[in-house]
């Protein structure tokens, strides 16, 4: 069983261009793959964009809330709630009032 060089040279080469063609689908693959990751990541980003905003936002709602209640109380209630906080740091849940709930009135 002779092999005529011709033959295998043909045989070397269809096997490389079949090779290439592989290598080549794997390429389109992988940039496929990469262009829905990064499509992906885009709009995480997005999402987490618009979340932040929305938690500065809240932040400053809260944050004008405090001085204005911090405005109304007297120093009396500014103390006692000092002394709450520091209290209630040790533990992680505490049954005391709020400074909101102590000023407002009596329901009747």
């Amino acid at each position: 069983l002779a092999v005529k060089p011709s033959s295998l040279r043909l045989s070397h080469s269809a096997s490389g261009a079949s090779v290439v063609a592989i290598d080549n689908k794997i390429a389109q693959a992988m940039d496929l793959v990469k262009s829905h990751l990064m499509y992906a990541v885009r709009e995480e980003v997005e999402v987490l964009k618009e979340h932040i905003k929305e938690l500065y936002e809240r932040n400053s709602v809260l944050e004008r809330e405090n001085a204005v209640l911090k405005s109304l109380a007297n120093s009396e209630q500014l103390g006692k709630l000092s002394n709450q906080l520091l209290h209630s740091s040790s533990s992680s849940s505490s049954s005391s009032p709020t400074l909101q709930q102590q000023q407002q009135p009596p329901a009747v």
